[in-house]
């Protein structure tokens, strides 16, 4: 499986401080290239699928590129770097701490590492 390595603070809604705790973790990926999705903030964004449907007929989601992370794994990651900013996610974005929801990071703010692979046994 493919990862990305943090290495700028990302873009987004959250506070300064908590996209900081970002940089430095290597977080898993979905898909081991940036890819096309449409995307809202995870402030003013959509929080239920009835949420998300209203956001798309109103033309209110926009098209991101990104590296597609799954925000549970990714929170559960960053509570072993900055629990504090863990806890920010879970307390004021919970919708994102949730199974089957990811989080979209920019190109510029990661670097790819090179999926690991297992040596075979001789």
């Amino acid at each position: 499986m493919a990862s990305i390595r943090i290495i700028s603070t990302p873009p987004g809604e959250a506070p300064v401080s908590i996209r900081e705790a970002w940089v430095g973790l290597e977080l898993p990926l979905l898909r081991d290239k940036p890819l096309r999705y449409l995307g809202s903030g995870v402030l003013t964004g959509p929080r239920s699928f009835v949420g998300t449907l209203i956001h798309l007929v109103t033309f209110r989601l926009r098209i991101q590129t990104g590296f597609v992370v799954p925000s549970l794994l990714a929170i559960e990651i960053l509570e072993k770097a900055d629990p504090g900013a863990a806890r920010w996610w879970r307390e004021n974005a919970p919708h994102t701490a949730r199974r089957g929801r990811h989080f979209l990071f920019s190109p510029e703010c990661c670097e790819l590492v090179a999926a690991r692979r297992t040596p075979l046994p001789p």
